[in-house]
């Protein structure tokens, strides 16, 4: 049998899948097999049929749910028009990674749920599966790579055996360098387009990744206390014209900038100029970018596409160290990479959120060493953030609201931790600034409010968790429904009471009833069981979940008469039957 070509086809939420399938690329090229690595969405599905081997990896997002970047792919895949057997001459394998947040703990059901079901539709269709669904958890101590390293010396050792050729191949070494999947090629006196990029769109389309909206960032006001420890913002645009259109529940979408400094340093360290332009060249059948201008400047190319920021994975320092020169650094770095050094990786990275500039840092030997043309391949993309809409356009016509809180916090690193995204929003200041424009685009969110008007809903939401349910209080006081219970945690009325204002004018007119504490178990009992309430929950996903989930099983045990066992099946039931909930981050 000849050697086989392998396609990787991967379905990613926030890069940690993509890389993983970029990985397994990496694997095939130094084996010397022809290898495409693809986004679901990006690949004729229709052409499975005639593929021999292919490698799937996913991720699970939100409660259960598949990545953007493969959501037509599953819709092809499970029509029922499919004849069965259309597979039958795919070999395949699937790897599947899943953030385990407290919601994996008490609905067992959603871990790694797309992998599972991914899984069965294929071998429905005829596929051979080679090996058992590999399935991760990044939250483990060591991350996806503690189930992916034994998964892939498998998945290759079964490949071996069908394919007894490939033993005659030799490999290339591991400190060989692939090649760039782009190449650089700077340009002499040509200057970056940049006219077009926050123009409004003429044509009518709705905002999408590919086209978003350059919104006017209208206002940016903090509204915490100046003595309070969180910077919170309540953030509004103006998207007149735009076209969009959203509901209670839905999140709007954006790519945050690196800060100036951190574009800075790292020009300084590679010795690039950030002024100097450059066209990107494609070395293979990978397309280029599509965010990215052409022709683009270095100083566009690290502020808006390079995630350098981030902390970085051990494919980073896989790449790293075939650079080296510096025994000292090589040494470290071949470490990092290997799968005996992942806690000595998890200490030096991980714990104190290092991110991949100050790694640059700590390598200058290497650094200096860089090719330009393997920034791509070694700094993955700035990944676009969600946040929960925190208004209604019955309310705000042709106004988006949201409320974010400005991450900043300590390690053993000597420079505070600041997320990028929430730092960036609190860096643009239309008032000192002149007009601000941010590029965004609306997605439908997890949270799906009643269209009838009979059944309460009761929404808890700490912090800015609220935001969601501030869109939904307004959007259904404006339809007439007024059957909304809130319950809202803050550390001191006077500091981090949001909305404090609003929420009075709505419970004076009979539209609302609010609850800074979670204790009201007669009333949750009465309206959960006799007049089939609708539960939301919103905040961060670490503990606060749970504790909900464990309080409301209390409820149902304390004021229902319910058994351990019968509130646990009355709380799976309202999730199964769409009357609990919820929308977590990390």
């Amino acid at each position: 049998m000849s050697q086989p070509s392998l396609l990787v086809l991967y379905g990613s939420q926030t890069g940690t899948a993509q890389d993983t399938a970029q990985r397994i690329g990496r694997q095939a090229q130094r084996r010397r097999l022809q290898v495409n690595v693809l986004p679901l969405d990006h690949y004729n599905v229709a052409s499975l049929i005639s593929e021999s081997l292919v490698v799937f990896v996913s991720s699970t997002a939100g409660q259960g749910d598949p990545p953007d970047n493969m959501k037509n792919f599953w819709k092809f895949v499970f029509r029922k028009s499919l004849p069965v057997g259309s597979l039958r001459n795919l070999d395949c394998s699937h790897f599947s990674l899943r953030h385990s947040d407290s919601w994996s703990t008490i609905f067992t059901h959603r871990f790694n749920f797309v992998a599972k079901k991914l899984q069965k539709r294929l071998l429905q269709l005829g596929a051979n599966a080679l090996l058992p669904v590999g399935l991760a958890d990044d939250q483990h101590d060591l991350g996806a790579d503690a189930v992916i390293d034994p998964w892939l010396d498998a998945f290759w050792e079964k490949v071996f055996s069908l394919y007894p050729s490939m033993a005659a191949v030799i490999p290339l070494r591991e400190d060989e360098p692939l090649p760039p999947t782009y190449t650089f090629h700077f340009l002499d006196d040509v200057s970056e387009k940049t006219e077009d990029r926050l123009k409004i769109p003429t044509e009518q389309s709705v905002p999408s990744q590919s086209r978003p909206f350059p919104a006017r960032l209208v206002s940016n006001c903090r509204v915490t206390d100046s003595s309070h420890f969180q910077d919170v913002r309540h953030i509004e645009f103006d998207i007149s014209g735009s076209d969009i259109q959203f509901s209670a529940g839905d999140v709007v979408m954006m790519y945050p900038c690196n800060a100036p400094e951190d574009v800075q340093q790292f020009c300084e360290l590679l010795r690039l100029d950030p002024g100097a332009t450059f066209s990107l060249r494609a070395t293979g059948s990978t397309a280029v970018p599509p965010r990215l201008p052409q022709p683009c400047s270095v100083r566009h190319l690290v502020e808006k596409h390079l995630d350098v920021a981030a902390v970085p994975r051990r494919s980073f320092f896989e790449l790293l160290s075939t650079f080296a020169t510096n025994e000292v650094e090589k040494e470290k770095l071949l470490e990092f990479s290997s799968a005996a050094g992942q806690d000595e990786l998890h200490s030096y990275c991980n714990r104190p959120r290092r991110s991949a500039l100050e790694v640059l840092a700590d390598f200058p030997h290497t650094t200096a060493e860089l090719k330009v043309d393997f920034l791509l391949d070694l700094f993955p993309e700035i990944q676009p953030r969600s946040f929960s809409i925190a208004s209604s356009l019955l309310a705000h016509p042709q106004r988006l609201q949201i409320l974010v809180a400005v991450v900043r916090y300590k390690t053993k690193m000597y420079k505070p931790r600041r997320g990028l995204c929430s730092n960036w929003f609190a860096s643009l200041d239309p008032q000192a600034q002149g007009e601000v424009y941010v590029p965004l685009w609306v997605k439908k969110g997890s949270l799906k409010f009643p269209k009838e008007k009979d059944p309460p809903v009761i929404m808890v939401g700490p912090g800015t968790g609220l935001a969601p349910f501030r869109s939904a209080v307004q959007e259904r006081i404006a339809e007439g429904k007024h059957d909304n219970v809130l319950f809202f945690g803050c550390r001191s009325e006077s500091k981090d009471f949001f909305y404090r204002s609003e929420w009075e004018e709505k419970m004076e007119a009979g539209h609302l009833t609010l609850f800074t504490a979670f204790s009201r178990d007669q009333l949750l009992w009465d309206l959960i069981a006799n007049r089939s309430a609708c539960f939301y929950i919103a905040g961060n996903a670490k503990d606060m979940p749970s504790s909900v989930c464990d309080a409301l099983k209390e409820v149902f045990q304390q004021e229902g008469g319910l058994s351990s066992e019968e509130a646990e099946q009355m709380l799976a039931t309202m999730e199964s039957t769409g009357r609990f909930q919820s929308e977590t981050w990390s």
